[in-house]
Order: C-alpha cells, then sequence, then structure tokens
C-alpha cells in the first residue's frame, strides 16, 4: 500500500478532546517503559525534548518517571497545546509547553539530553523534518528515542487494526487511526530516511503497528 498523507497539524478541537481522551495507556506506558530502559539512570536529570508533545500524556509520564529532569513539549497545534497547559499543570515547573511548527520551532535551549517523540513522523510530508530537528539540537551523548506507527501492506490489514484496537473509540479517533496508518513508513522507508540524515539510530518493530528507533549521538 503507498503512502497517503495526512494533515500534519490536529487543530480541530473535536479531534484534540477525542484523541486527548483516548485510551493509549498501553502504548504510552510501553513507551516510557522502554524510555526508562534506554536511559537507565532513575535519578536522570537532563533536560528533555518531546517533539511532537501533542496533550503531554507522554511529557508528563516522562516527568514522573524521572522526576529530576526537565521536559520541553513542543508542538505545532494551539488546540492541542491549550489542552496540555491543563494536563501539565501541576508540572508547570518542569515541563515547558513550546508553540512552533517543526523545523521553524525556536527551541528554548540549544542541546538536550535525551530526544524523544511519539507519533509524529507520521504526520510530517517530509520525513527529514523530524530527523534534521533532533540532529540540530544534539550534540555528543544525546539519547534519540521514537516511537511511531508502521504501514500495513494494505488497506484491509489497516481496517483490521482499527477494528482491533479502536473498536470502542470515537468515530473521529477511528477514522484517524485509519489514516495515520495510512500515513505512517515501513522499516525499509525508515532506514533510507535515516541513512539521509547521517543518523546511526537502531530501529526495532515492537508491535503489529508500532516502530521504536533509538541510539546516542557519538
Amino acid at each position: 500500500m503507498e503512502r497517503q498523507m495526512e494533515p500534519e497539524l490536529m487543530d480541530d478541537p473535536a479531534q484534540v478532546t477525542a484523541y486527548a481522551e483516548a485510551d493509549f495507556e498501553i502504548p504510552h506506558q510501553h513507551f516510557i517503559d522502554r524510555l526508562r530502559d534506554f536511559v537507565g539512570e532513575p535519578d536522570f536529570a537532563g533536560a528533555a525534548l518531546d517533539l511532537g508533545c501533542g496533550p503531554c500524556d507522554i511529557a508528563v509520564r516522562f516527568a514522573k518517571a524521572f522526576p529530576r529532569s526537565t521536559i520541553d513539549a513542543v508542538d505545532g497545534s494551539e488546540a492541542m497545546l491549550a489542552y496540555a497547559l491543563h494536563v501539565t499543570a501541576p508540572l508547570k515547573d518542569r515541563i515547558r509547553l513550546v508553540h512552533g511548527r517543526l523545523p521553524f520551532v525556536i527551541l528554548p535551549q540549544q542541546f538536550y539530553a535525551i530526544i524523544f517523540s511519539n507519533s509524529l513522523l507520521h504526520h510530517l510530508p517530509d520525513p527529514q523534518i523530524l530527523w534534521q530537528t533532533i540532529k540540530s539540537a544534539a550534540r555528543t551523548g544525546t539519547r534519540i528515542a521514537v516511537m511511531d506507527l508502521l504501514r500495513p501492506a494494505s488497506r484491509a490489514a489497516a481496517e483490521a487494526l482499527v477494528a482491533t484496537y479502536a473498536v470502542n473509540e470515537a468515530e473521529i479517533l477511528r477514522r484517524d487511526f485509519y489514516h495515520s496508518l495510512r500515513a505512517a513508513f515501513t522499516p525499509e522507508e525508515i532506514e533510507e530516511q535515516l541513512k539521509e540524515a547521517e543518523l546511526p539510530l537502531y530501529i526495532e518493530q515492537i508491535s503489529d503497528r508500532h516502530v521504536f528507533i533509538k541510539g546516542v549521538i557519538a
């Protein structure tokens, strides 16, 4: 199945609410568990960058997993950040919301100890937007972790994934999930993207719909 792009930003308030209130407990916690293993430092106190933070569920989970860390959470959607403002209120001293669209966003600091992103890659018309932003905000020793969807082989396979994992969600979320699956990349495509970006990251398929990409900048 060929890639079919979807809108880059979620600006519709109904769409934002449906996404923010959906049950992503399993994949989001899976991402955090992998980040915890990847960082390997329970007392990690560095600065983290969350690209495409959405409603900030991942950023909040990261802040709780690493109580001494700080996070700059970036998103291009004002509607998403308006929702995130309430979610992050108890952690406002450690989570800083940054409105901006990649690659034009102005980050609060030049480099980060860890850069992570969940479910942003498939939204981008050009995947190098993400990889080059990561390169510009990383330095030697920066950890990179990206989780995203994988594009199924066919429309039927995409529809089956929606029926399996979003059967109890709102119709708008089921629609968006289907479009996101069709907009996602294959592992082979991601490997080519990383070669072009000259990022030596490791790609691992971790479920029937997710890929995890990680590495440390040398």
